[in-house]
């Protein structure tokens, strides 16, 4: 019975490191608005569309149960997606892209976000597509700019 737990804590225990490995941070010293202001910025001067912005924490104050700031930017290019939906369709279950702002336990202001690449990982053609070099590289150069 012992093996089996090692076994299985082991197990469980290697996907959760890989799926935090999926997750790249960039970290600021803005608060988590200014940051995501900053990003919503970039965003839009990179000639995207801001879809939404997700307030985690004002949410959780609605009901009562306070959480660190944490907000989404939720955006997208049709230049970047349509290519990745005409490879596969199901790659608008990824899209449109998001970053999460958020302040940890430390204080310290994060910007993440899912590595394309591996979110669209269960897509062969789309996940080896010229494409998804093009999303991690917007990715990449957004987050540094919002995070300076």
């Amino acid at each position: 019975m012992r093996k089996l737990f090692l076994a299985t804590t082991f197990i469980f225990g290697g996907a959760v490191a890989a799926m935090a490995d999926d997750i790249i941070k960039v970290n600021t010293d803005k608060s988590v608005p200014e940051a995501l202001d900053a990003l919503e910025a970039a965003v839009g001067n990179a000639g995207a569309t801001v879809f939404a912005r997700i307030d985690h924490a004002a949410g959780a104050e609605k009901v009562g149960t306070p959480i660190p700031a944490n907000q989404v930017l939720i955006f997208g290019n049709p230049a970047l997606g349509t290519p990745a939906m005409q490879i596969d369709p199901r790659a608008g279950l990824f899209l449109p892209l998001k970053v999460q702002a958020y302040e940890d336990e430390n204080g310290q202001v994060w910007l993440a976000y899912e590595d394309p690449k591996e979110t669209m990982d269960e897509l062969d053609a789309v996940e080896k597509s010229p494409v998804i070099e093009k999303m991690r590289g917007a990715l990449a150069k957004l987050t540094a700019a919002a995070a300076q």
